[in-house]
């Protein structure tokens, strides 16, 4: 059982494993960690979630999924405190039980694991089209083939940062992913404001709302879900308290927020109606500095996959075992998860409607409904005192986005025009009138 303390700080939570002294990351740490497990490939889909939803309404819908994102975590610190406990699993089964414990261990698992496998995708789709730019290297060229780019990424990168023991030493990594990011964002930004204007908007480009927002909403939730990484990065704070949690959270979730809905934004604005789940796909190839934010996202999904694999390998050791694993386990199981992981992004080259599902069964209840159901059951007093509501309205509107989603997904899946060039960059300068839809 966990360790709490109380100080003029406000309530510790002390995870055992850490009681002994481990290494500790400050709060700008911290909050680089949190914000690098925010913004991974999931910021890529925002514009076209943005074409799903309406720029307006999917703009507001963004802000919403971010303000419920914020008061989730907290949510599920608190839940933590409350209960005694260290570790999102942990938390659901002492409040219900085995059942809890197996349906949690499930989606926690799932959301981060086909994470990964999304990021070698892309990995392998972007530093392709990185490499070919590169003179003597063509279509043919061993660096223009996606499997052998995903095998090296993960020999050379993935692999090695995943077999870190302490998420605090990643704390640097983060912040160049960080730094990637913001680059990414420069990028399309100025694209934005050269590209957009030379593309003719799609009929209703500018719909205050559209019928596919609750699948907007899926892929908004895939972007922003963190909270199988809340316990990990709590745990590493010097001073693991709920009020420098909180701040963690505001200035984590916040910074994320505004990255994403300019991201969002300019990526839309850019294309319209054309926008694609992955807007790197919309960019002509010979597109130099397109090719530079290529790479650039190639490095950030890089340096992200490893705070994914942190949580898949704790999922797995907590179900088959309850102690810390030994050297020997600790390398054979994160071993298992990578070689699965890359072996199945070697398989398949498209995961669109895969992310969009994950994200309407996996990462909705991951932030909606399990942190919700559990302040509420640990609560103390009856359901419906004034600080229950806000979590009971999250479980209902969980549930609708659940439900909604996944007939919309099912009737409307995303279309997925891997590797094709778009049709305006058949003019070498892309300076090009499209006709209307």
């Amino acid at each position: 059982m966990a360790q709490q303390l109380n100080n003029e700080e406000g309530t510790t939570l002390i995870p055992p494993d850490k009681a002994a002294g481990e290494s500790r990351s400050s709060l700008i740490s911290a909050s680089f960690n949190f914000i690098n497990s925010i913004i991974g490939s999931g910021i890529i889909g925002l514009p076209y979630a943005l074409n799903q939803a309406g720029l307006p309404f999917g703009l507001l819908l963004l802000i919403v999924v971010g303000f419920i994102t914020d008061y989730s975590i907290i949510l599920l610190i608190k839940g933590g405190h409350l209960s005694g406990t260290s570790s999102y699993q942990s938390l659901v089964q002492s409040t219900f039980g085995l059942p809890g414990f197996l349906i949690l261990s499930g989606l926690q698992f799932l959301y981060p694991f086909i994470a990964m496998i999304s990021y070698n995708i892309t990995t392998g789709d972007t530093l392709t089209k990185v490499f070919q730019r590169i003179p003597g290297v063509g279509p043919d060229h061993i660096l223009a083939e996606r499997h052998f780019v995903i095998l090296l990424s993960t020999v050379l990168f993935t692999l090695p940062l995943s077999l870190y023991r302490n998420i605090e030493k990643l704390g640097k990594v983060s912040l160049l992913s960080m730094v990637l990011t913001l680059t990414i964002l420069v990028i399309v930004v100025i694209r934005a404001a050269t590209l957009g204007p030379q593309i003719i908007p799609t009929e209703n480009a500018w719909a205050f709302a559209k019928w596919n927002a609750i699948q907007a909403v899926g892929v908004m939730s895939f972007a922003f879900i963190c909270h199988h990484n809340s316990f990990l990065i709590y745990g590493s704070l010097e001073q693991p308290t709920l009020a420098n949690w909180s701040r963690v959270t505001h200035v984590s979730v916040g910074s994320a927020l505004i990255v994403s809905a300019v991201f969002a934004v300019a990526g839309y604005s850019t294309f319209t109606g054309y926008t694609q789940g992955d807007i790197f796909e919309n960019y002509c190839r010979n597109d130099n500095l397109a090719t530079f934010g290529r790479f650039c996202f190639g490095l950030s999904i890089i340096t992200t996959f490893p705070l994914e694999c942190f949580v898949t390998r704790e999922v797995v050791s907590n179900v088959i075992c309850s102690r810390d694993l030994s050297r020997a386990e600790h390398v054979s199981i994160t071993l298992l998860i990578v070689a699965v992981c890359t072996a199945i992004s070697l398989a398949y080259d498209c995961l669109g409607v895969v992310l969009e599902l994950n994200g309407v069964l996996s990462a909705t209840p991951l932030i909606f409904i399990i942190p919700s159901v559990c302040f509420l059951k640990l609560s103390p007093g009856p359901w419906f005192q004034s600080e229950n509501l806000i979590p009971i309205v999250l479980i209902l509107i969980g549930v609708f986005v659940m439900i909604t989603g996944l007939i919309m997904t099912s009737l409307y899946p995303q279309d997925c025009s891997h590797g094709v060039e778009m049709f305006y960059c058949a003019d070498a300068n892309v300076s090009v009138t499209v006709p209307p839809v």
